[in-house]
C-alpha cells in the first residue's frame, strides 16, 4: 500500500508540476493537453509517466531534445514522499483523504510563490473553502475557532506587514489567514513560530549556496507550507512536548 500511495503522490505531483506553471500564467489547467514547453509538441501517452519518462529520456524532450527543468522531477519526487508520508501518519482515513487535499494545495502555493513571488487570490479561495467545508464535516474546529484562528493568522502577519513597511506581501497574511480555517487556533500559531524557523533557517541556507543574495526577495510562502504540513501531522505532539518542557 505505501508503494501506491508513493505512486499515486507521483502523478499528482506531475499534475501540480502544470498547475504551478499555467495557473500564474493564467492558462486553463485542462486545454490544451501536455505539450514540450519549448517545441510545444502534444505529448504522447509514454511521456507522462512521472518520474520514470524523464529518467528515460534522461531529462530531454523525445521530439526537440532540448533539456526539461530537473524540477519537474523533483517535485512529481517530492509529492510522492509526501503522500506516502501522509499515509504512513495517518493511516486509511478521511482525515487522510484532507491531509492530501491540504498538501497538494500547499505544493502549488510553494512553487508559484518561489517562482513568482504571488500567492494567488483564485488558489485561495479553494482552499478556504475545501478547508471549511472539511472542518464543517468532521466537527473537529468549532466554526468560532475556525475564525478566530484565522483572523490570528492573519492578523499576526498584517501586524508584521505594517511595521516593518512591507516587509512582508499581503499574499503571506490571507496564506495565514486561509492556514486557520484548517488547522484551528493552537497549530496556528504553531504554524507561524514554525515558518519563522523555516524561514530563518532557509534564507541562510540560500544566501551561503549563492542561490539567493542578501539583496533577493526570499519568499516567505513556502515556509508557511512548511510550516502548516509539520503542524498538520505532529502539531499535537508538538505542542505537547512543549508544555511538558517548559
Amino acid at each position: 500500500m505505501e508503494v501506491v500511495f508513493f505512486l499515486i503522490g507521483t502523478i499528482f505531483g506531475s499534475f501540480l508540476v502544470m498547475c504551478a506553471y499555467r495557473i500564474p500564467r493564467e492558462q486553463s489547467i485542462v486545454f490544451p493537453a501536455s505539450h514540450c514547453l519549448l517545441c510545444k509538441t502534444k505529448l504522447a501517452v509514454k511521456d507522462l509517466v512521472p518520474v520514470l519518462s524523464y529518467l528515460l529520456i534522461k531529462g530531454r524532450c523525445r521530439y526537440c531534445h532540448g533539456r526539461l527543468p530537473t524540477r519537474y522531477l523533483f517535485i512529481e519526487l517530492v509529492s510522492g514522499c509526501i503522500f506516502l508520508w501522509c499515509y504512513r501518519v495517518l493511516g486509511l482515513s478521511f482525515e487522510l483523504i484532507s491531509a492530501l487535499i491540504f498538501s497538494s494545495y500547499l505544493i502549488v502555493i510553494t512553487v508559484i510563490d518561489y517562482d513568482h513571488q504571488l500567492i494567488l487570490d483564485k488558489i485561495l479561495v479553494w482552499l478556504a473553502g475545501f478547508g471549511a467545508a472539511i472542518q464543517l464535516w468532521l466537527k473537529d474546529i468549532p466554526v468560532g475557532e475556525m475564525v478566530l484562528a484565522s483572523a490570528v493568522g492573519g492578523g499576526i502577519l498584517l501586524a508584521i506587514v505594517i511595521v516593518s513597511n512591507g516587509g512582508m506581501g499581503l499574499g503571506d497574511v490571507k496564506f495565514a489567514a486561509v492556514l486557520g480555517l484548517w488547522l484551528g487556533v493552537p497549530y496556528t500559531v504553531l504554524v507561524l513560530l514554525l515558518a519563522f524557523i523555516v524561514g530563518g533557517i532557509s534564507g541562510m541556507l540560500l544566501i551561503a549556496f549563492k542561490v539567493k543574495s542578501g539583496k533577493d526577495v526570499i519568499p516567505f510562502g513556502p515556509c508557511l507550507a512548511v510550516g502548516a504540513f509539520i503542524a498538520m501531522l505532529y502539531g499535537n505532539r508538538l505542542i505537547t512536548w512543549y508544555l511538558e518542557k517548559f
